[in-house]
């Protein structure tokens, strides 16, 4: 089987996650479970918990990481964000590409339960590559307000593909209390 390239907005947006080898990760749409893959890769202790509504793309995430299925160090689960019930400070990192509910509609009750999920010193990640360049400047003024008025500290950070496409990050960790 040839295997296809990894698209340059999963390399960029794991690499920039600074993934411990023990921490526990979440993954928000984890499609056919490419980005997985590669934090998957970084973790020697650690673990993934990945989440999509597309039992398809999970049983594809699934079948494509088996090897740390059965290690017990990946689960991938059909649920959506808004179903799924993690315990408090479950997780080191919790990233999400391309997952358009940041910035299409307000997110409060979803980010809520994110920072809740979060551990001491962990950090949300939300990335994407936009259709357009023009797209980015947009996501950041919508997203980053958001995270700030659910009590993340935010930063931003953007970057081109090789073929110039605008690749955006929207980071945020956890303030003292929450406003």
């Amino acid at each position: 089987m040839v295997r296809k390239s990894t698209p340059e907005r999963f390399s960029w947006a794991v690499g920039t996650l600074d993934l411990a080898p023990s921490h526990r990760v979440l993954e928000i749409g984890c499609g056919r479970g490419v980005a997985a893959t590669l934090v998957l890769d970084r973790l020697t202790e650690g673990s993934l918990t990945a989440i999509d509504r597309s039992g398809t793309a999970v049983e594809a995430a699934r079948r494509g990481n088996a090897g740390h299925v059965s290690a017990g160090r990946a689960s991938f689960l059909v649920t959506s964000l808004e179903e799924a019930g993690f315990a408090d400070a479950s997780f080191d990192r919790i990233f999400a590409i391309n997952v358009n509910l940041f910035w299409t509609r307000s997110a409060a009750p979803e980010l809520d339960a994110l920072h809740r999920w979060l551990a001491p010193g962990g950090s949300l990640h939300l990335f994407w590559e936009p259709p357009a360049p023009e797209r980015a400047g947009e996501i950041v003024a919508t997203v980053a307000p958001a995270l700030e008025e659910r009590g993340f500290e935010v930063t931003t950070l953007t970057g081109r593909s090789s073929t110039g496409a605008a690749l955006v990050s929207v980071t945020g960790g956890p303030r003292r209390e929450r406003p």
